[in-house]
């Protein structure tokens, strides 16, 4: 999984969890809708300034967009499989 579709999959979870429409949240961090969508769809990167109006409108910092979820695999190595 690239770093785009990590952000697209952290913000579209992190918005919805919040109950915040995309266009909810462009407005109130100052982006178009359609900026959102798309990189809620992996079409653009985003920049670091964009990613942190997000990332305050969510209430969350900038990291938490860019996280790699938890995967299976990792969940079930210990330490002596490193």
């Amino acid at each position: 999984m690239d770093i785009r579709e990590i952000l697209a999959l952290n913000l579209r979870k992190l918005r919805r969890m919040r109950g915040i429409s995309q266009e909810e949240l462009a407005h109130r961090a100052k982006i178009d809708r359609t900026y959102i969508s798309s990189l809620e769809r992996n079409l653009y990167a985003a920049s670091i300034d964009v990613l942190d109006r997000i990332a305050r409108v969510l209430g969350v910092e900038a990291s938490d967009l860019l996280k790699r979820p938890p995967t299976a695999t990792k969940k079930n190595r210990t330490p002596a499989d490193s």
